[in-house]
């Protein structure tokens, strides 16, 4: 079952950061970078969760799809949408074939 709640908190963490200082923090520095340099971290955390699931490294596949979820909850955040958004949308999905 997916603990929705910490998905909630990572959100409001990106939110607060949205507005810093962009040499304040590893987000604020890369909304100040902007949207196509938030969607090439995604892509790059996309090929490296890849890897680590070719080599068969579980606590790596792991890891890496972490980052890939905090990427992605970031460009939502850059997009004003948020994870519920992505929920909602899991569950409209959910026993189409």
């Amino acid at each position: 079952m997916i603990d929705a709640e910490i998905l909630h908190r990572v959100q409001r963490t990106l939110i607060e950061r949205k507005g810093a200082a962009p040499e304040s923090s590893y987000v604020a520095g890369l909304y100040a970078k902007g949207t196509d340099t938030i969607c090439k971290k995604v892509a790059e955390e996309a090929a490296e969760t890849i890897m680590a699931a070719k080599d068969g490294d579980r606590a790596r596949i792991v890891g890496e799809m972490a980052d890939l979820w905090f990427h992605c909850l970031l460009a939502l955040e850059a997009y004003e949408l948020k994870p519920q958004d992505v929920l909602d949308e899991l569950a409209r999905r959910e026993g189409l074939s």
